[in-house]
């Protein structure tokens, strides 16, 4: 394993690298880190190797502007492969991280080939911005506060700036603002996973997205959430990213 912290478009970003395999991008979700992925997928290091970014402003990465967009984000991922010369790789965003790969096919980037986007979304509903609402620093319990300090490491201070950002991006309108023409721009193979009872990306913006993507597959998972990847889906998951990867 490769664990490094480089200077890149203004901030220090954190990465591992696991594995020696086929290039694999695991992106996580806003308030997240890499440490999760790394372990969730440390099976997969025979096939694969696994590039695994703490993004912008989150985990050991900083974010010394304190703003966040995706369009940024996804900039900071592209410098990160270039830096680790990796002209081509697949991916997998969960959530944020699939928005950042969706800014990135939208850039029409040709360092990723194939990926899968789970539970992202090309704009934010009305729903999604009520969600947003709730992330305020005030009123946060002892055991968020604790969950959240496990994974970000700069203090409180970070924390604080996290759930301001996510609070912030309910007024958002030119960042996660992709139209039918953008979409139908992108040129990546693109699998688009989605819960059938997400709260905050309704099932009719997914399908949206699926068919203004050009030859995108679409899978819906019953019952399934935010982020949907439950225990009992991540084996048919892992398999499906292998079969993705052929």
């Amino acid at each position: 394993m490769i664990s490094k912290t480089i200077q890149i478009n203004d901030i220090d970003m954190y990465y591992e690298v696991h594995g020696k395999g086929a290039p694999l991008l695991l992106l996580h979700g806003f308030t997240g880190s890499g440490a999760a992925l790394a372990e969730l997928f440390n099976d997969m290091t025979d096939e694969y190797q696994l590039i695994i970014p703490d993004i912008r402003g989150h985990g050991r990465s900083t974010n010394p502007s304190k703003v966040f967009t995706h369009r940024q984000a996804a900039l900071d991922i592209e410098t990160l492969l270039q830096h680790l010369n990796i002209s081509k790789s697949n991916a997998v965003g969960f959530s944020c991280g699939g928005n950042i790969l969706l800014q990135m096919a939208v850039r029409q980037t040709t360092l990723i080939e194939k990926m899968i986007t789970v539970s992202a979304t090309p704009y934010y509903p009305n729903q999604a911005r009520e969600i947003m609402k709730q992330f305020t620093v005030d009123g946060r319990s002892k055991e968020e506060w604790d969950a959240m300090r496990k994974i970000h490491f700069q203090g409180d201070e970070q924390i604080k700036m996290i759930w301001q950002q996510a609070n912030a991006m309910r007024t958002s309108e030119d960042d996660m603002n992709l139209t039918s023409s953008d979409l139908a721009k992108i040129k990546i193979q693109t699998h688009i996973i989605q819960g059938d009872r997400d709260p905050i990306y309704p099932l009719d913006v997914t399908i949206e997205m699926y068919r203004n993507i050009p030859g995108s597959s679409l899978w819906i998972i019953p019952n399934g959430g935010h982020v949907p990847i439950t225990p009992f889906w991540l084996s048919t998951f892992k398999n499906y990213i292998k079969e993705i990867s052929k």
